[in-house]
């Protein structure tokens, strides 16, 4: 072949990692067990044991060891009546510099009537000049419980890095029976570093995360408001119509690791998975 006669896209395109997978859980005799599992490009998924008595765990590895420009990559879990799952990842997720495309990720969750997942990935790291477009979109039955967890960390400041300038787009809806209860849309863009020095945003934090849990009440919050005192950073936590919501903004990636698990564990009343610990 000759490579000179390959349009500079082609050959870009051509090296671009993609990955899909696509998991469905079923219940039976009290125990939840893997139904569907699909596995494409980079993406696979590992059932390492279950966190607790019925529930399955599931952690995802991606293969091509970080995400940038072009890339994307697409999950689909569906989980069935009266079963459980806990998703968790390998590792912290490496977004890196683009050249110019979006590194894309799709998520789709859907949690039939008395299911249960949890969304828990490891932490999302970014570098600078990164353009991240994700979105994750829910589908709840009446009934389901859902604990949907996602953190940023905008640079590694142990290792001297920081993020001066990207794209960082992170958008959820959330329907139950298909009538939309929760959406937002988080968008940084241009110069994040100075964004994230905004007292409104970070106030020089450069670490982030929201937590979502349904059905969710004051009592879910009150537990969290009570570990004020404890918390490296910046927590606050509100309920409203049958949900709960907690935000969390620290100065670097351990402090919001040490806050984050707090959050969950109120959030949940059980143990995290142990990549999670």
């Amino acid at each position: 072949m000759n490579l000179r006669a390959v349009p500079h896209s082609e050959i870009f395109a051509g090296n671009r990692a993609t990955g899909h997978i696509a998991v469905s859980v079923e219940a039976k005799d009290g125990v939840s067990r893997r139904g569907r599992v699909h596995e494409d490009g980079s993406l696979r998924v590992r059932f390492p044991n279950s966190t607790n008595a019925g529930t399955l765990e599931a952690v995802i590895v991606n293969t091509a060891g970080g995400m940038t420009g072009g890339d994307r990559f697409e999950l689909d879990i569906t989980v069935g009546a009266d079963a459980r799952l806990t998703v968790t990842t390998a590792a912290a997720e490496k977004i890196y510099r683009s050249l110019g495309p979006d590194t894309e990720i799709g998520i789709k969750l859907s949690v039939a009537t008395c299911g249960t997942l949890a969304w828990l990935p490891q932490e999302t790291i970014v570098f600078d000049e990164v353009r991240l477009r994700r979105t994750i979109d829910v589908d709840l039955a009446g009934g389901a419980n859902l604990v949907l967890a996602e953190a940023a960390i905008f640079g590694r400041s142990a290792m001297g890095e920081t993020v001066t300038a990207g794209r960082f787009f992170d958008r959820w809806r959330v329907r139950l029976d298909g009538a939309l209860i929760f959406a937002e849309t988080i968008r940084l863009d241009g110069g994040i570093g100075a964004q994230l020095a905004q007292r409104a945003i970070a106030a020089g934090g450069i670490a982030m995360a929201s937590v979502l849990k349904i059905p969710g009440d004051e009592e879910a919050v009150a537990a969290i408001r009570e570990m004020q005192d404890s918390f490296a950073g910046e927590v606050g936590a509100s309920s409203w119509n049958g949900l709960a919501a907690a935000r969390l903004v620290a100065a670097d990636g351990a402090a919001l690791r040490h806050d984050l698990t707090s959050v969950l564990t109120a959030f949940r009343a059980g143990p995290l998975p142990r990549l999670l610990d």
